[in-house]
């Protein structure tokens, strides 16, 4: 599709929140933040001429690697919020995206995500085919601090098992980025998500897990943190970290 004639580098988009997304304590689940995010920054690239869509002219998908975002309060049911969104960085094969949540003048939401183009037909990394240079990049960031690797490599307690189902695959034909935080926040002690403990999390895509395929969910837990792998074959497909209050 062409860009849109109402394309702009920094975007900004409301969203009301719907009770289908919430807990039942009314506030915004963690999985539909991370919806809401990825629905803002998917009508961006719509409207610059880079999405889904366009990409597949050349077998070509954004697919997301790595994941920071940093809670100063989640929405409750009936709030309207805006979501502001830019590119920091796209060179060859990479992007680094930032998000911003509000309501009204307060920031409540900061998020940063780090994208790969994958051609969809080889499941191959390679740079990405359409231009882009109309979309200004902006040094800005959304975090305070920035994404990372996180560190797995500690003995991890097995606290459940999943085997990928129709309803966890996305267009792409794998796992949804969000089914994995899902699989994970499921295993987590309910008080901490009840009550809103959770001020960051941060996540590392590995590996692709397709339909069928069977995996492990692993945790280590300390004093203010908590680590999850997701392992397929004993290898490590998914890492997520939880800061805690």
């Amino acid at each position: 599709m062409p860009i849109a004639p109402n394309f702009t580098s920094r975007l900004e988009q409301d969203w009301e929140i719907t009770f289908l997304q919430c807990y039942p304590n009314g506030y915004l689940k963690y999985t539909d933040l991370c919806n809401i995010l990825q629905l803002t920054a998917a009508l961006h690239a719509e409207l610059g001429g880079i999405s889904f869509s366009d990409m597949q002219v050349n077998h070509q998908a954004w697919v997301l690697s790595r994941m920071r975002v940093e809670i100063s309060r989640l929405p409750k049911w009936k709030e309207v919020v805006t979501v502001k969104t830019w590119i920091n960085s796209l060179e060859n094969s990479r992007s680094i995206r930032c998000m911003e949540m509000y309501i009204g003048d307060e920031k409540i939401i900061g998020c940063e995500t780090f994208w790969a183009v994958f051609n969809t037909q080889t499941r191959r990394p390679e740079n990405l085919a359409l231009p882009h240079e109309h979309f200004e990049k902006f040094a800005d960031r959304a975090t305070l601090h920035p994404f990372s690797k996180i560190d797995f490599q500690h003995e991890m307690q097995i606290v459940g098992t999943h085997q990928v189902k129709l309803s966890d695959l996305d267009i792409v034909n794998h796992a949804n980025s969000v089914k994995y935080l899902e699989w994970c926040l499921d295993c987590v002690d309910l008080a901490i998500i009840h009550h809103q403990k959770i001020d960051s999390f941060e996540m590392n895509y590995l590996k692709e897990v397709s339909l069928n395929d069977t995996v492990e969910i692993k945790q280590k837990t300390s004093e203010d943190n908590i680590i999850f792998a997701i392992e397929r074959e004993e290898k490590t497909c998914f890492a997520l970290q939880l800061h805690c209050s």
